[in-house]
């Protein structure tokens, strides 16, 4: 059980450099910015470290849906607080049902551990 945690430590580890790895990349004005694209660059290169750390304790579809689902949920967020973005009704309701699925996954489903 320990590992299993341990496992969505790192996961979440991974989420988290990716979603601000994304946050600068939009800073990085198309790579024409040195410092934030540099950050960029660290960031997601420390989020697929990460992500490679939990895949010692989880399997690989269900660690990418994961960083993938909550990154597009998190990356949408950030996009809107930090740089005005709207989404409108359908991208919302469609964020919700990734966040849906992959709570659906993690009751529900036995393939989220080895």
């Amino acid at each position: 059980m320990r590992s299993v945690l341990v496992g969505h430590a790192w996961l979440g580890l991974a989420i988290l450099f990716e979603v601000t790895g994304s946050v600068f990349l939009q800073k990085s004005e198309q790579f024409t910015r040195i410092v934030p694209t540099v950050a960029f660059i660290v960031l997601y290169v420390a989020s697929f470290w990460f992500l490679s750390q939990a895949l010692k304790s989880m399997p690989l579809g269900v660690a990418y849906a994961i960083w993938s689902g909550l990154g597009i949920v998190l990356t949408a967020a950030s996009g809107m607080v930090l740089f005005r973005q709207v989404l409108d009704l359908g991208a919302i309701i469609g964020m919700a049902m990734i966040v849906g699925g992959v709570i659906v996954m993690q009751i529900f489903s036995h393939a989220t551990t080895h």
